[in-house]
């Protein structure tokens, strides 16, 4: 209770912690009902796997490094060997879908779009973090959701939160394994390898050559590492800094857009799952890469133009 207690913490770390917390006992949830679900082709596995999970999200902050480190490989290895499967959970009918259609009506996407309402509020009127309002807007979701028909039950959303995690398993970790990445990259000193390697290639001094391979290598970094929060501390330390800033660049215009010129990337790699690859999952489409590929020329035109308008307001 300390941590929730010291004034010096501010609230938005200890809601966001809550939210944490919560996404853990979710995660726990999933893991103990697969343990008893004995038609389950990989209970084990599928058990280890959210239940490490969970104890990682709701006690991480206070296990010690070495600990989550452990449990991060525990998690790991029945991923690895596919033991991380789909429970024998059966998803509402088409009957059933197409009659609470018909009676909620457009009034569906009312809770949809609370999420991001609730992260502009947050963000704009407060100085709590609009990760937080996301969270907020959720619960707002879900008692709406519970308005709009008597049969919604909290249990409802635990197992459809159950189903959804089975259908996307380990790919729901690798937005935060990939951010970790980012870091340990930075820390590393791999920012400093690729600025020894770069300075050969931009001309001493040309900050347009440095800011043109500072977008086109944060969207390839991207690409490798599926997830633009982890490119930009390394691109920025590495290209960013030394090749455009450095030589009068604004610094708020170059890691503004330089992080847009990373989502263009996010749009061409099956490495940034929770966009391309767990929609296909969720949605049951054909063609395991169809988003990428019809993604493909609206990202190279965003990367055209975001270069274009760096080079631009410098």
């Amino acid at each position: 209770m300390e941590f929730f207690l010291d004034p010096k913490v501010t609230t938005s770390a200890k809601l966001l912690e809550v939210l944490y917390m919560l996404m853990g006992l979710i995660a726990a949830y999933n893991g103990i009902k697969t343990l008893f679900e004995k038609e389950h082709k990989a209970k084990t596995g599928t058990a280890v796997f959210w239940i490490s999970l969970a104890v990682i999200l709701i006690f991480g902050r206070w296990l010690p490094s070495l600990i989550s480190g452990i449990l991060v490989v525990v998690m790991a290895i029945p991923a690895v060997f596919k033991q991380v499967k789909v429970g024998p959970g059966e998803a509402p009918s088409k009957e059933y879908t197409k009659a609470q259609a018909d009676k909620i009506g457009y009034k569906i996407f009312i809770p949809t779009v609370m999420m991001g309402v609730m992260a502009i509020v947050f963000a704009l009127f407060t100085k709590i973090s609009p990760l937080v309002g996301v969270g907020v807007g959720v619960i707002i979701a879900v008692i709406l959701l519970m308005l709009f028909s008597k049969e919604n039950k909290p249990t409802t959303f635990l197992n459809d939160s159950k189903r959804m995690l089975d259908v996307v398993g380990p790919l729901s970790m690798l937005p935060m394994l990939l951010a970790s990445l980012g870091a340990i990259f930075t820390t590393a000193g791999v920012g400093t390898v690729i600025s020894g390697l770069v300075s050969a290639i931009i001309p001493n001094g040309n900050i347009t050559v440095g800011i043109i391979v500072y977008a086109v290598s944060m969207a390839l970094f991207t690409i490798i590492m599926g997830n633009a929060f982890a490119a930009i501390t390394v691109i920025t330390v590495g290209i960013g800094a030394p090749f455009a800033i450095a030589l009068g660049a604004n610094p708020a215009i170059i890691g503004m857009l330089g992080l847009t010129c990373g989502y263009c990337g996010t749009l061409c790699t099956p490495m940034a799952a929770n966009f391309n690859i767990v929609p296909v999952a969720v949605l049951d489409m054909k063609g395991k890469y169809n988003v990428i590929k019809n993604q493909l020329l609206v990202a190279v035109i965003m990367l055209v133009f975001q270069i274009g308008y760096m080079l631009i307001a410098r």
